[in-house]
């Protein structure tokens, strides 16, 4: 037997993929390693159509998440969106939150929701808004308090740490950073683990962002939140 594939080969498997229809072509790319499913879409404008629609996302989310069908109602702020929304949020609890073996739909959208405010909104809305927000939809969905203030607070963090190191990324911190202490009841007080992380991602990822006065600036806002700060901050 022969390694060697001739040009007429390709050709034959090629006109036959052509012929396949629409719903057998869906059940092929749902069974291919989703790290391939944008090569794939950009293949063929008929195998891009497919995954700008619909039915292949209903597919998708069926066979990856079964239970996803049994959803509870979705009350609060925050929109679930179609089918393909749903998989990339399910997708997000799945592989970025420890959630003791659980995949909870709600941690991916929210994830989403905050990731979009702060990246697409040229003006991202007050933290103390966005933070009220989350807290609304998990306690809206049944979460409890401790529950939904320490889920926020991961979302936070993960979010924070995904944003590209840009300018706008930049001057989104520094707004957050220099942004006056309101008093908030639990547990729509914000996460001193999350205040601390915007700090840090200034004082390393963004140190030669900083103008003279700028820095001093937010060092004294860093100063007035933390008893103690890294001596790294320290130092323009």
């Amino acid at each position: 037997m022969t390694d060697n594939i001739d040009d007429d080969t390709i050709t034959s498997v090629d006109n036959s993929v052509e012929k396949l229809p629409d719903h057998l072509l869906i059940e092929i790319f749902i069974r291919v390693p989703i790290s391939d499913w944008a090569q794939i879409s950009c293949v063929k404008k008929q195998w891009a159509n497919l995954f700008r629609g619909e039915c292949l996302w209903q597919a998708a989310l069926i066979k990856t998440y079964p239970l996803a069908g049994q959803a509870k109602r979705w009350p609060g702020p925050i929109p679930r969106g179609l089918s393909r929304r749903r998989f990339t949020a399910l997708y997000i609890s799945k592989h970025s939150f420890a959630l003791d073996g659980d995949i909870d739909e709600l941690v991916g959208h929210t994830y989403l929701f905050l990731k979009e405010q702060l990246e697409l909104s040229s003006m991202a809305p007050p933290s103390a808004i966005l933070h009220g927000t989350i807290i609304d939809q998990f306690i809206a969905c049944g979460k409890s308090n401790d529950m939904a203030h320490e889920l926020a607070s991961q979302i936070w963090l993960a979010v924070l740490d995904s944003l590209d190191e840009n300018e706008n990324t930049f001057c989104l911190l520094k707004s957050f950073a220099q942004e006056g202490d309101v008093f908030l009841p639990y547990p729509y007080s914000r996460s001193t683990k999350v205040q601390w992380r915007v700090f840090e991602k200034l004082f390393t990822d963004f140190r030669d962002c900083f103008s003279h006065v700028d820095y001093y600036d937010v060092l004294a806002c860093a100063k007035n939140k933390f008893q103690l700060i890294p001596s790294a901050w320290l130092g323009y």
